[in-house]
């Protein structure tokens, strides 16, 4: 018997099961699978003319959204799992939801879901083992990871697999647990059904846990898209970029480039996360573990990603978007008209005064359904990057797009990021919180050792990518937006190569290097200048009201805060002229 034999029946034992499925990741098994769905009422057939082989489901409405009060990292000592997650030690998590296992699948089949995460064969690639008793999770796992006996081939018998036992249990939130073993690499989930809490591929495995696993074997797993961009001469970038849920990432993965008939071309290499490791060559090579997207899709149009419509226009399982009672699905921003007779994400009739589909419905498809994927998104030994891109939703305060003195103070610029935060996590929206990389909800140990992580990757490499820091929310006094977004981003990305190759303009302020005016290509962009200008202005006074948060926000490390971070804070503070010891 194998180890993951072993510990298959080892759950079996104790979640006792009505049956064991070991999925192979066939069509035919998920045609079985769908089939069963559709008569327990699981999933919902959607018009076969609107969206052919497409599906609906509804999670419970207590179950939309990662619950991250319920998500604990189970360190042996809290230190290492930090101040800004959840810790509760491994014996304590083991004996408080252990008990939620006991018992978990009686009546229920226990599906085991071998899979990989990062392209097949390559040196990235990593073997993860979920068990559910979900099928739901496994028709979602089969899009978003290799799964099944290729799996299994690559995992040869071995015992170099990560672990994640997940039961819907019986969708209580009082009775709902995410734990992270960092040392074990295992992960338990009970109590959701929802996507990030039950794909354990996804960010509990290609995050939390592998994050961890970067530390120590000298790699970094991080909540990033790539894309591909080409000039018209040929030249290739590839750029990685973090960002929050519902910040535009998967908008700027796919982008459409309002210059391609000049040719400027953007191709996706993943939309959501990238695992980096250093090259012979001296630079930073990124892969795209997932196979598939699960992204947020209110906001998603013709006119926003018309790549992302053209993806999930087929094939597609949605999770609590609104559907006509002939099954056409719809979300806000697919139109600007809402059919007549809408069911809301709940199935009940749509009276038009809240959302028809939740904020944090979702789309789970195959990568190979988006027309911008790159040739080499799934190239085994990755990608080169040139930048590294980071950035939040801020009404005022962060400019446009600014660029990192250095490595060490993109570092710092990454880790005191702020956003307002939006309905992909439960609590309260609007609220600015430091986000660092994109990375408080999915960190598997403490931050200030990971800020000291990135900063060694700093000095593993000779050619670093360059950072820098992107806005595009920023808003006038009337709230709207200044920056049109969407395909026009483009135009900051073409800033930012012209920076990487030694000739963008810049003008040098307190916080980084800022475009000139002229700087940017804005042909045929009906921008005006004084729209341009509080675009691209830096208030020393709204920068100096920052130093003081990122200074508590910095204390919460204590010791485990690395110099180079003080250091930074110092130097911005002395650039703006106030006081930031920590």
């Amino acid at each position: 018997m194998t180890p993951a034999e072993r510990w298959v029946d080892e759950v079996a034992r104790t979640t006792r099961p009505a049956r064991v499925v070991w999925c192979d990741g066939s069509l035919a098994e998920n045609e079985r699978l769908v089939g069963e769905m559709l008569a327990d009422g699981t999933l919902q057939k959607l018009d076969p003319q609107a969206a052919p082989g497409s599906y609906l489901h509804r999670s419970h409405p207590s179950d939309v959204a990662r619950t991250e009060h319920l998500t604990f990292i189970c360190s042996r000592e809290r230190e290492d799992a930090g101040p800004t997650n959840n810790w509760m030690a491994p014996a304590e998590g083991k004996a408080k939801v252990a008990p939620l296992f006991d018992g978990a699948m009686r009546g229920r089949t226990m599906y085991v879901i071998p899979y990989v995460m990062g392209p097949l064969g390559s040196p990235f690639s990593k073997v993860g083992i979920e068990v559910t008793d979900s099928p739901y999770v496994v028709a979602n796992m089969r899009i978003m990871t290799r799964m099944g006996q290729k799996a299994l081939d690559q995992l040869a018998g071995g015992s170099d697999f990560v672990p994640g036992l997940h039961s819907i249990g019986d969708l209580s939130p009082e009775r709902r647990y995410i734990l992270h073993f960092p040392e074990e690499r295992l992960i338990w989930s009970v109590g959701s059904g929802y996507g990030g809490n039950a794909l354990l591929g996804k960010k509990c495995f290609a995050l939390r846990i592998a994050s961890t696993m970067a530390r120590d074997q000298g790699w970094m797993a991080e909540h990033m898209l790539i894309l591909e961009l080409t000039l018209p001469s040929g030249e290739v970038h590839y750029v990685a970029a973090a960002f929050p849920s519902a910040c535009g990432k998967t908008n700027l993965a796919m982008l459409v480039a309002p210059l391609e008939m000049q040719g400027y071309k953007v191709r996706t290499v993943g939309d959501d996360i990238a695992w980096l490791r250093p090259g012979p060559d001296g630079r930073l090579w990124a892969v795209n573990p997932e196979a598939g997207f699960f992204g947020v899709v209110p906001g998603t149009g013709p006119e926003t990603n018309p790549n992302a419509i053209e993806t999930i226009s087929h094939d597609t399982i949605f999770t609590n978007v609104a559907v006509t009672p002939g099954g056409v699905p719809w979300w806000e921003g697919k139109d600007k008209h809402p059919p007549a007779d809408l069911l809301d994400w709940q199935g009940k009739p749509w009276d038009r005064t809240g959302k028809a589909a939740h904020p944090n419905s979702r789309f789970t498809v195959s990568a190979k359904q988006c027309p911008s994927m790159s040739s080499r998104w799934e190239d085994p030994q990755g990608v080169p990057l040139s930048a590294i891109i980071f950035g939040g939703r801020r009404g005022r305060v962060a400019p446009l797009v600014f660029q990192a003195f250095d490595w060490d103070h993109g570092v710092f610029v990454a880790a005191t990021m702020g956003s307002e935060t939006t309905a992909a996590a439960t609590g309260k929206v609007g609220v600015v919180r430091r986000d660092p990389m994109a990375m408080l909800p999915f960190c598997g140990y403490n931050m200030g050792d990971y800020f000291g992580h990135w900063l060694r990757m700093g000095t593993a490499v000779s050619k670093p990518p360059a950072i820098f820091h992107v806005n595009w929310f920023r808003q006038d006094a009337a709230g709207h937006f200044l920056w049109p977004g969407f395909g026009q981003n483009l135009r900051v990305l073409l800033w930012m190569v012209e920076r990487i190759s030694g000739k963008g303009k810049a003008v040098e302020t307190p916080i980084g290097l800022v475009p000139t005016p002229d700087a940017l290509n804005l042909e045929g962009l009906d921008l005006p200048k004084a729209t341009l200008e509080t675009l691209l202005s830096v208030n020393r006074e709204e920068w100096a009201d920052e130093v003081p948060e990122i200074r508590a926000f910095f204390e919460r490390f204590g010791a485990r805060l690395p110099e180079a971070m003080t250091r930074s804070l110092d130097g911005l503070a002395q650039r703006l002229g106030v006081t930031a010891s920590v």
